[in-house]
């Protein structure tokens, strides 16, 4: 039996927005005496559930808004759900804003190290891995050029390859796939078939259909927050996907069920 990596249970992941910032701390607290302030709430994610096994490569797929990204950041602990159960097993590497764990002044060697403490690795796997990990990044000619000085597909390229080669048991892709020039995407995706075949478990959020149908066996599809379908039948619920991409009429998988 495959081990259970990842479970989900019931998660929903409220926002709260009001006018703090406009009016200071002090009217702030007045207006709170005097229950004259106004709140907001906006839930992101409502009673998303799933869960996925080693080896797994979960696609997660749904329009701009869906509560993707934000799902992906209560997996990774980066956020603390406000309803429901994250259940983790295995260590994770999260590629969720390219630019983030990089410090701007740092050299690109320098960044790379720090974002492997960042991961949890020590000083001397880094030093085993170091070289490795600028090959793939195709940066051999950067190593002591100040981070802020690459171009965004470089910056991309750093993070995939610093996390895609320190092997975790559980990555985490939003969007980078789709950044950088051909030749490195497809790189990327022999690199992440590899990771899958190593038994790694891997989430990846694309906007590109095709990548999601060549390389996840298991699909989430989120609409507006709400889970719509967790499924193995991917090439069934991307070609739902595109019907309603096109009709914008969601399906309706209950209803099929009875």
């Amino acid at each position: 039996m495959k081990k259970e990596m990842l479970k989900l249970q019931d998660v929903s992941i409220r926002y709260k927005t009001g006018d703090f910032r406009q009016i200071g701390l002090k009217e702030y607290f007045i207006r709170k005496l005097t229950h004259n302030y106004h709140v907001e709430e906006f839930w992101a994610d409502r009673d998303i559930s799933f869960t996925i096994y080693e080896g797994d490569m979960l696609g997660i797929i749904g329009t701009n808004g869906a509560g993707k990204s934000t799902l992906l950041k209560a997996v990774s602990g980066i956020m603390v759900p406000t309803k429901g159960t994250v259940e983790i097993n295995g260590k994770i590497a999260a590629l969720l804003e390219l630019s983030s764990g990089f410090d701007e002044d740092l050299t690109v060697k320098e960044n790379t190290y720090l974002r492997g403490a960042m991961l949890g690795y020590t000083r001397e796997f880094m030093d085993s891995m170091y070289e490795e990990i600028i090959a793939f990044a195709e940066l051999q000619d950067f190593q002591d050029r100040p981070f802020k000085h690459l171009s965004s597909g470089m910056k991309s390229r750093l993070a995939f390859s610093v996390a895609s080669l320190v092997r975790p048991d559980i990555l985490i892709l939003d969007e980078v796939l789709s950044v950088g020039d051909g030749s490195f995407r497809k790189k990327s995706e022999k690199k992440m078939h590899e990771i899958i075949r190593g038994g790694a478990t891997t989430i990846l959020v694309s906007h590109s259909v095709d990548q999601v149908r060549a390389m996840c066996n298991k699909i989430l599809w989120l609409h507006k927050g709400k889970q719509v379908i967790f499924s193995d039948d991917v090439e069934q619920t991307l070609d739902d996907y595109v019907s309603f991409l096109n009709t914008k009429i969601l399906p309706d998988y209950e209803a099929s069920k009875e």
